[in-house]
C-alpha cells in the first residue's frame, strides 16, 4: 500500500532524512517513532506531497506521489501534528467543504459526519466557529475530515495530542477496525506505550536514518518499547 524507496531530503548541507527504506502493507498499523528532529514530520510530509524530496521514490497503491500526486492523494488522508485549519467556517462547513474536494455523495457524507461526530462528542458543537474550538476539538474536526472520504491509507502525525482520554480510545478502536478492513496506517507518536500495543511494525528514526524497523514483537523482543528506544537513541 505504502512504499518509500531510498528517500533522502536535505535542507541545505542538513540531511533530514537520509536513504529510507519502509513498506506498509495493507491491514496494517505501522508505528514510528524518534526523538524531537530525528526526521519523522519531513518523511511524513514527503509521504502526503507537501515536501519534495531529492532522491528516492514514494508509492501510495503502486502511484508515486511525484508523478501522479492527485491521484495518491484521492486514497490517502492526512492528519497533520498541529490542527491548523480554517478558523472563520463553522465544523459541519469545513467538513462539507472537505467532502466536496473529495466528492463524497450527500447521503454518505451525512452518515459519516454524524457517527463520527457523536463519537467524538463534538456533534453539538459542528454549528460552531473553529475558532471557538479547543485544541483537543480541532483535533477531532481534522480526524472526522480525514475519515468521511474513506481512504485507502491514514497518514496520521501524533494524532493523540490534544485527545482526551475517551478520544484517544475511541481513535485507536477506528485505526484497529480500519486495518481490519483493509486500510493502512502510518503514524508518527511520542507516546511509547501506544506505539507498543496498537502498531503492528515499528521503525525508530533518528538522525534522518531508520536504525530499526520489523514486526514490533520481533523489534522489542523481551524488552518495553520504552527502554529498547532509550537504548538506541542514546547518544
Amino acid at each position: 500500500m505504502l512504499n518509500i524507496k531510498h528517500v533522502s531530503k536535505s535542507y541545505g548541507s542538513f540531511k533530514a532524512i537520509n536513504d529510507i527504506n519502509l513498506t506498509i502493507k495493507p491491514g496494517v498499523v505501522y508505528g514510528c517513532i524518534g526523538h524531537n528532529g530525528a526526521g519523522k514530520t519531513t518523511l511524513i510530509k514527503a509521504i502526503v506531497g507537501i515536501h519534495n524530496f531529492d532522491i528516492g521514490d514514494i508509492l501510495i497503491d503502486g502511484k508515486s506521489i511525484k508523478r501522479e500526486p492527485l491521484k495518491c492523494k484521492q486514497i490517502m488522508a492526512y492528519v497533520p501534528d498541529n490542527p491548523d485549519i480554517y478558523d472563520s467556517l463553522t465544523g459541519i462547513s469545513y467538513l462539507n467543504f472537505i467532502a466536496n474536494i473529495y466528492q463524497v455523495p450527500v447521503e454518505t457524507r451525512n452518515n459519516l459526519i454524524e457517527k463520527y461526530s457523536v463519537l467524538f462528542e463534538i456533534d453539538k458543537s459542528l454549528g460552531n466557529p473553529i475558532n471557538s474550538y479547543s485544541h483537543g476539538m480541532k483535533q477531532k474536526l481534522v480526524i472526522i475530515s480525514a475519515l468521511i472520504h474513506q481512504p485507502k491509507i491514514l497518514i496520521l502525525d501524533e494524532p493523540f495530542v490534544g485527545l482526551d482520554p475517551k478520544a484517544s480510545y475511541n481513535l485507536k478502536q477506528i485505526m484497529k477496525e480500519f486495518c481490519a478492513a483493509g486500510g493502512s496506517i502510518f503514524f508518527s507518536s511520542h507516546v511509547l506505550e501506544v506505539v507498543e500495543k496498537l502498531c503492528d511494525e515499528i521503525a525508530v528514526i533518528k538522525n534522518g536514518n531508520v536504525i530499526m524497523n520489523g514486526p514490533t514483537k520481533k523489534v522489542i523482543g523481551h524488552k518495553s518499547l520504552e527502554s529498547l528506544f532509550l537504548e538506541l537513541t542514546d547518544e
